[in-house]
């Protein structure tokens, strides 16, 4: 795989605004070029630090036992002879005094309790049981083999669009968790009034996140001083550290969550899971003795958060021309055995319902969404949340539309698509976006894609009879940086829409931050370091960025829905913003020289119109902390700060893909020729790593398209529990791709939009449209397998 810019160039997009106040206007800053990262020296050099790297004396190795059943109840638990044996081993009856409870305050929301390690009964086939420990993970894996549990299995539930037998949980007897219906205008009277209705069934297939580190935590307890530390492979450390303290009954500064190098997150370690907590119980009970466990691929698939396994019973009303008059849907997803900690089984449901209408203007919406129990793995939040599903539906429609009323696909999409003269524009859910620049980024993708000359190729084709061409579309809309008024999560006990961040110049001139924000591969560190840098007017190379460790940073929510380099970035450009405005004060005072007057450039401060810097940050700030004789009256020693930020609303980012797909009437196989992706990031600060976000993104969404599916068999056992039978793409099945911008920088301190999840919304709606236009063939049910093809072309 390949990317290329739109533009044939690896230049950075150009901004359409000023910088924003308090930033340098230097132009041999960092921000908008390609700088070397901070974490790649350590990264490639194979120095980088993970949980499976941390090894620590009397360190002892964990492994969990798994139900086999989808559904049972527990009715013998014996560890006679594992004890006898040696090992030390947990079971559910151990920790049955704490359980995990997510809370909604939604009125329709049911609240069900998660066991540390099951001890009644078993919900899901992978749901841990007990926990044995050894010296090392062959021994603990070994110790397994003697606990003896007994089961009654009971009828599983695997679809949730079925009515249960027995319930998941008694709390809801028909599995629904959650349910909600959006409603604006008037549908009915919409429909009535619709030259057109189209009516569909979509179905979405379930996956797996799988990052290539899957989970993994070590846990100590030190007795001495009753604290708890952590090392957690985790997005969320505060968040952990919160709900850590809160199940163990202790004071919150005496756990301490360290996030290390985390080999990729995609949302799915964004949750506080069961062994996490057990983890910790654990290391309670054995003082001074760390406990390690590494999830293994098998477990990852079989037990960490899924997500994606949704239905849409969808029907739109639409007039002659083309406009959308009205859309109603019913939305179910699988939320799996368990609400999962903290962010409840709202999260899929309810993201689906507020964005659905996407891009889209629309006055007349009703959708009513759903999270419904199964025996499967609980599902959670990963890339792209609910949306890769909902664009899917959204685009069918239209596609659908465009060939009932005779109009081109791309124009029907012209003729609904919100613009910049509806900024700011108010969906049917009430949401506010801030964009409005679809059509743009449309008109750029398809020019890159060279619309015309695959159009010339595909009738070319047909009358050939070549194997066919189709290109297909889609616009979308991801809600970035969410703060506090569109927070993330259902009405949780929490708001998730701030970051703390502290910046620091020391006494040499090098500045340190300690930011609330984490990385799984993003380039966290080189962000935030390009931010300060600017921001204060110091060199990039001079900036340290520490993050991950709550003992360290005061406040951070960590890494999802896209929010870090919008509320981090904020927190940590406007923080730099205070500093700096104390070391200008410093220095106008020792130079006697006006503050309006001054600027801060790679670490000198210069007098506008003097070529010659009159003095240097470092020696500012050996006067801030080691010379305080030299202080002015009225300033303090120091030269630090700690200020939060919070966007209230967050910033939407448009989107546009485009491909163009070869069908092989032979196999079924699809082939993509060329694909496109153009989107609003704002202010690209480092144009490679938003690159770099984007392609990463669609290779997601192209895996869930094509290949990933987690099936399960009727009795809740997982089918595909290995990567021999789920499907992911290799850098053989990614295509290259073109990625362009267009920049137009949101209502935030350094005008960015967040990236993180864009990329995968496209792909399903891409490659279902490119199918339906070369060969007319309707996609309802994902994956677009070769198999599933080749039945619809030899039906």
């Amino acid at each position: 795989m390949s990317v290329d810019r739109a533009d044939g160039t690896a230049a950075a997009p150009q901004a359409t605004a000023a910088a924003p106040a308090g930033a340098t206007e230097d132009k041999s800053g960092s921000l908008g070029r390609n700088v070397r990262r901070k974490e790649d020296r350590r990264l490639i050099t194979g120095h980088g630090r993970y949980v499976t790297d941390i090894e620590l004396p009397r360190m002892r190795h964990v492994a969990f036992l798994r139900s086999p059943y989808g559904h049972a109840r527990i009715t013998g638990v014996d560890v006679t002879a594992a004890r006898d044996a040696g090992y030390r081993v947990f079971t559910g009856q151990d920790f049955s005094h704490v359980v995990l409870r997510a809370q909604s305050a939604l009125p329709s929301y049911v609240e069900t309790d998660q066991p540390v390690l099951a001890h009644e009964k078993v919900c899901f086939s992978g749901e841990p049981v007990a926990a044995v420990v050894a010296k090392d993970r062959y021994r603990a894996e070994d110790g397994l083999e003697f606990v003896d549990i007994d089961y009654e299995a009971l009828p599983a539930t695997v679809c949730a669009w079925q009515e249960p037998e027995v319930p998941v949980h008694p709390e809801a007897p028909d599995n629904v968790l959650l349910q909600r219906t959006f409603d604006a205008g008037s549908v009915t009277d919409a429909f009535t009034a619709a030259d057109l209705i189209v009516e569909r069934e979509l179905v979405t297939n379930r996956h797996a996140g799988n990052p290539m580190e899957c989970r993994a935590g070590v846990a100590l307890w030190d007795a001495a001083d009753g604290k708890l530390t952590f090392y957690n492979g985790t997005q969320v450390p505060h968040i952990v550290r919160n709900m850590i303290a809160e199940l163990m009954g202790v004071p919150e500064g005496k756990v301490r969550v360290v996030a290390p190098d985390v080999g990729g997150g995609f949302g799915v370690k964004a949750v506080l899971y069961p062994e996490d907590v057990a983890l910790c119980l654990m290391a309670r009970e054995m003082p001074g003795i760390p406990l390690k466990w590494v999830e293994d691929r098998a477990e990852h698939l079989l037990a960490a958060a899924h997500a994606r396994d949704h239905r849409y019973l969808i029907k739109a009303g639409f007039a002659s021309d083309g406009t959308l008059l009205a859309l109603e849907a019913d939305v179910t997803c699988n939320v799996g055995a368990y609400s999962v900690y903290p962010w409840t089984a709202g999260i899929e449901p309810l993201m689906a319902g507020g964005l659905l209408s996407g891009p889209y203007k629309l006055d007349n919406y009703r959708c009513t969404v759903r999270g419904v129990a199964t025996n499967t793995a609980p599902a959670g939040p990963y890339r792209g949340v609910a949306r890769p599903a909902s664009v899917f539906a959204m685009e069918a429609m239209f596609d659908d539309a465009a060939a009932r009323l005779g109009i081109d696909a791309i124009e029907i999409r012209r003729r609904n698509v919100i613009t910049p003269e509806d900024i700011p524009y108010k969906m049917p859910s009430r949401l506010v976006d801030d964009s409005g620049h679809y059509g743009e980024c449309l008109d750029k993708a398809l020019d890159a894609l060279d619309y015309p000359a695959f159009r010339t190729e595909q009738a070319r084709r047909r009358e050939a009879g070549d194997n066919p061409i189709g290109i297909g579309v889609a616009l979308y809309n991801e809600l970035t940086g969410l703060g506090r008024a569109a927070s993330a999560g259902p009405r949780m006990p929490f708001r998730t829409g701030h970051d703390a961040c502290t910046v620091r110049i020391n006494p040499d001139g090098r500045v340190t931050v300690i930011s609330g924000i984490t990385s799984q591969g993003q380039g966290s560190e080189t962000m935030i370091a390009q931010i300060v840098s600017d921001a204060i007017g110091v060199g990039y190379d001079d900036v340290d960025v520490r993050i991950g460790d709550t003992d360290e940073a005061l406040w951070g929510f960590g890494a999802f829905s896209s929010r870090q380099a919008v509320i981090g970035g904020g927190a940590a450009h406007n923080t730099a913003v205070a500093v700096k405005e104390k070391l200008v004060k410093l220095a106008a005072e020792l130079i006697e020289a006006a503050e309006a007057d001054l600027r801060v450039v790679d670490g000198e401060v210069y007098v506008v119109g003097e070529p010659k810097a009159q003095i240097s940050v470092a020696e500012l700030a050996r006067v801030a902390y080691l010379e305080s004789n030299r202080l002015p009256d009225g300033i303090d020693p120091g030269l630090d700060a700690t200020t939060f930020f919070d966007p209230i609303r967050g910033a939407f980012a448009a989107g546009a893909q485009a491909a163009a797909v070869e069908v092989d009437r032979t196999t079924g196989e699809l082939r993509i020729l060329k694909y496109v992706c153009v989107e609003d990031a704002g202010r690209a600060m480092h144009p490679q790593i938003v690159d770099g976000q984007i392609a990463g993104a669609i290779a997601q969404g192209l895996g869930g398209a094509l290949y990933e599916h987690l099936v399960y068999d009727d009795a809740g056992n997982l089918s595909t529990g290995t990567l021999l039978d789920y499907l992911m793409p290799t850098s053989a099945e990614v295509p290259d791709m073109v990625i362009g911008h267009v920049s137009h920088p949101a209502a935030n301190p350094i005008g960015v939009r967040g990236v993180g999840e864009g990329g995968t919304l496209g792909p399903n709606a891409v490659l279902a449209g490119a199918l339906r236009d070369a060969l007319g063939i309707d996609v309802n049910t994902l994956p677009i397998s070769p198999a599933s093809v080749w039945k619809e072309l030899h039906p």
